[in-house]
């Protein structure tokens, strides 16, 4: 049977997400199909026809999906759930608000955050906060699975040719509804997204010299800003900045972590990076044990000296 992904979109567009769910639906066997469920998001249909190695691109439009409310969209789901032996989502805040609806109510074990597909019933996830990878195998008809996105490269956005086509949209469940959304705008790229991340930790000791001592080095490197745990909880950086088990998972090309000691809820986020680079004083810091490179020293010297020399190459 072929695999179904649950494309995360905008209306307008396909998000980076849904094309690494992509390349895991490959791995899992057979064809590969994409829901977009949405409102007016005929151009979403049409990018995610585009995506290399989609087979058909199923398009369930209305205005109950103009915010992706887990239920209505849960609901879709479940309407075309029976033609299908896996059904994959990003494991994303949506994709894991999504999931477990689908799961209970298929009445199967939810396979959570997977990293590697071994064959089309074994998967391997990380467990322990990433200390160790757990082999799991599913006998259950129809696999509900969430894809760690870091751990799959994304499927070519184009270069495809799938079909799309109309399905019946389920009406509006009426368990929840929209209410405002605040949308933060940023020139900065997506922390998810950004192939260069600077970090902040506790050390910063202040939102003033959060920023101070973060902004100019991630204006340098044209990178985006994020931050330890310890740094939201004590307010220097908005919640949406986290990086971590329970923030954001990311692996970009470069993480520089500044002033950030190495906690395992934080690696547990950032580890995959392909170079990591640390800033710490603390010269017995955890983090120095997953750095490429490590710099024993006070940040508040050493990122500002960073800062100067990358100004003098750039001229």
């Amino acid at each position: 049977m072929a695999a179904l992904v649950i494309a995360e979109h905008d209306n307008a567009s396909i998000k980076a997400a849904t094309l690494n769910t992509v390349t895991a639906a490959a791995a899992c066997g057979g064809d590969v199909h994409v829901l977009v469920a949405g409102a007016n998001a005929g151009e979403a249909a049409k990018a995610a026809s585009q995506v290399a190695g989609v087979a058909k691109v199923i398009h369930a439009d209305g205005e109950q999906f103009a915010h992706g409310l887990a239920e209505n969209v849960a609901a879709q789901v479940l309407a075309i759930a029976g033609n299908y032996s896996h059904i994959l989502f990003p494991a994303t805040a949506s994709g894991k608000n999504v999931a477990p609806r689908v799961a209970a109510k298929l009445d199967v074990a939810q396979i959570s955050d997977i990293t590697k597909v071994d064959s089309a019933d074994t998967f391997e996830r990380p467990i322990y906060a990433g200390n160790a990878i757990a082999t799991v195998q599913s006998s259950d008809a129809v696999k509900v699975i969430t894809v760690r996105t870091t751990a799959f490269d994304p499927a070519a956005a184009t270069g495809g040719s799938a079909g799309v086509e109309t399905a019946g949209a389920v009406g509006d469940t009426g368990k929840s509804k929209f209410e405002s959304c605040e949308i933060a705008k940023s020139d900065r790229p997506e922390l998810t997204a950004a192939k260069i991340i600077v970090s902040g930790g506790r050390a910063l000791g202040s939102s003033e010299k959060f920023q101070d001592v973060m902004t100019p080095l991630a204006d340098k490197l044209g990178a985006a800003i994020g931050a330890s745990r310890a740094a939201v909880d004590a307010g220097y950086a908005p919640n949406d900045l986290q990086v971590g088990q329970t923030g954001k998972i990311v692996a970009p090309q470069l993480y520089v972590a500044c002033g950030i000691s190495g906690a395992i809820q934080h690696l547990a986020g950032m580890k995959d990076s392909k170079v990591i680079v640390a800033i710490n004083k603390d010269a017995e810091a955890p983090i120095f044990g997953v750095a490429d490179y490590g710099l024993v020293d006070d940040l508040f010297t050493a990122v500002p000296e960073l800062v100067s020399s990358l100004e003098a190459t750039a001229k």
